[in-house]
């Protein structure tokens, strides 16, 4: 994940002070009785003040500088109504409330309620908040629950951010603010779109919820459910939530996000996207650090190549991934996969304990009892190694125990070559030679191109084979000396049949993309047993024993010269 993610994650935590909720339709508010002190309105200063007992004889009419007190709120406009057996005022023209040092409220109109302290402010409103100012048509200020909510459209401004919401609530109390309905905010880094936001001043925890957007640059993040602490920098993304970035996305059932630390976490069904290499990486668990490159997946974990025209799908126990030289021109990457490692392609299929690809010189390297399919052949060892080029088969090297193959079309004879060790080499996918050395025993079936029947058995033993193929068809063969039979099929001896380290793993093979789940291991006694390798006699200089023997040649020559003395 890029750093640009902790922009976008950040996003969330302009919203210290929001000042809006979307009242629910259909619920009245349960208004608690007012404290049992003084609760009038106070007028405090007007110019002038008159009645006009036909058009308003409810009201005293106050024009020029009216000033207003109320239960430590301050409020001054250019005239207005009070109503002072209501307890009530209206404000026009300039209106100003002021409570506290921190908190403002501007508009060209005003209603306010002594008794159930309700400000009202309608046309140009301004509410200021320390640095924090929002900007409506239509407030409504509770000052008894300290909920203030506007419900025709608002702007919030903090910091160089804009948030614009169609309803919202803020409660000065709990400091929990909502915004619902076409939330957007912008910045000069990011943009988020949402459908609701909450927001906990006092724990500086971000909620989304619904369809949420949030992108910048080439950065994208989708949740419908999501957490983000605005101080450890900490973020939780729920309900299938997705991250992409320059070509990459994790999509998961729940995403865990460190900023700080640069880690991160996913559960359940989670799927990584590389669309750039044209891979992906699936499994129940996955674990990754921007900040070294190491990544891991783990529970029904799943490894995609859709490079090729078939895709290859790989599974193991647990994928690791580790990163070198990150953040420079050298950087390669060494992926681990064990235990119990099965593949499949259309065209080709393998199964191994464990193995490791490295990108560094494009090569993948199976271990303990690795076994490989393509169509009707079967190629195994005590390791192989497979060379890449371009996310295809460049060369194949096959090390100890050696042994390929073919099952011919009959299904009842194949043709089987052993040695210590085999090479292939390919061209765009295709085998064009191949190559054995060392013991090398051959059991080969001729056949007749006329009816495609088979003549023989052709056993050979010989250092070295080179077979030159053309098509997936022999094409040449050469061999610096060998020693073989051709036998008549009637007369094949029983023991020919099979060379002596032969055997079929068809019971192992994976059938679909499927069966990479089902491990189903060697039969009893069929597994590998590596071969001791020789090792050269090491040489020490003047130990004890050339000692002893050097002490006694001498003591040879000394007793002779004793002698002859004598």
């Amino acid at each position: 994940m890029s750093k640009r993610t902790t922009f976008i994650l950040t996003a969330i935590c302009i919203f210290t002070l929001a000042w809006a909720v979307t009242p629910q339709k259909g619920k009245k508010r349960v208004r608690r009785q007012a404290k049992t002190e003084d609760n009038r309105v106070y007028l405090i200063h007007s110019d002038v003040l008159s009645y006009d007992q036909y058009k308003n004889p409810d009201a005293q009419i106050l024009n020029g500088h009216v000033q207003f007190k109320h239960n430590g709120a301050k409020l001054f406009c250019d005239s207005a109504h009070f109503y002072e057996a209501s307890n009530s005022f209206e404000a026009f023209g300039n209106v100003k409330m002021y409570q506290g040092d921190t908190l403002t409220l501007f508009s060209d109109y005003a209603y306010y309620d002594g008794n159930d302290q309700m400000a009202m402010a309608r046309y140009n409103v301004v509410l200021t908040h320390r640095k924090s100012k929002l900007y409506t048509d239509s407030l409504n200020f509770d000052r008894l629950y300290n909920i203030g909510y506007f419900f025709e459209g608002g702007k919030l401004v903090d910091n160089g951010s804009v948030l614009t919401s169609d309803w919202g609530e803020y409660d000065t109390k709990t400091r929990m603010a909502v915004f619902n309905y076409d939330v957007r905010l912008r910045n000069k880094k990011f943009y988020m779109t949402s459908d609701t936001l909450y927001y906990d001043t006092g724990k500086s925890l971000a909620h989304v919820v619904g369809p949420s957007n949030i992108t910048s640059g080439n950065s994208h993040i989708y949740t419908e459910d999501g957490y983000y602490n605005t101080k450890s920098e900490q973020s939780e993304l729920y309900g299938r939530s997705m991250m992409k970035d320059n070509g990459k996305s994790v999509i998961g059932d729940s995403v865990y996000y460190d900023s700080k630390k640069g880690t991160s976490e996913a559960f359940g069904n989670v799927i990584y996207t590389d669309s750039i290499n044209k891979n992906k990486l699936t499994g129940d668990y996955c674990w990754y650090d921007e900040n070294t490159g190491y990544a891991m997946a783990t529970k029904r974990a799943v490894a995609i190549d859709f490079s090729q025209k078939d895709s290859l799908y790989m599974h193991a126990d647990t994928f690791k991934i580790f990163t070198f030289n990150i953040n420079t021109d050298s950087v390669y990457r060494k992926i681990h996969a064990y235990n119990h490692v099965r593949a499949y392609r259309i065209d080709v299929q393998a199964v191994c304990d464990s193995l490791v690809y490295n990108s560094l010189d494009s090569c993948m390297i199976m271990y303990r009892d690795p076994i490989i399919w393509n169509m009707n052949q079967q190629l195994l060892g005590e390791e192989i190694r497979v060379y890449m080029k371009d996310s295809t088969v460049n060369r194949a090297h096959v090390i100890g125990q050696a042994l390929s193959v073919e099952q011919m079309p009959d299904s009842i004879h194949f043709n089987q070559i052993s040695s210590k060790e085999m090479f292939a080499f390919f061209e765009k996918g295709e085998i064009y030679e191949a190559e054995s050395k060392d013991n090398v025993q051959i059991v080969y079936y001729p056949i007749d191109d006329s009816d495609s029947t088979i003549i023989g058995l052709n056993y050979t033993e010989t250092t070295q084979m080179r077979m030159f193929l053309e098509n997936r068809k022999m094409k040449k063969i050469w061999m610096p000396k060998a020693k073989g039979t051709l036998y008549p099929l009637t007369q094949v001896p029983p023991e020919k049949y099979f060379l002596p380290n032969y055997a079929w793993f068809d019971y192992i093979r994976p059938l679909n993309k499927d069966d990479i789940f089902e491990w189903r291991p060697k039969k009893g006694g069929a597994e590998l047993k590596p071969e001791k390798r020789r090792e050269a006699p090491l040489q020490h200089l003047f130990n004890d024993d050339v000692k002893e023997e050097k002490e006694a040649k001498e003591n040879e020559v000394k007793e002779e010269n004793e002698e002859k003395i004598d």
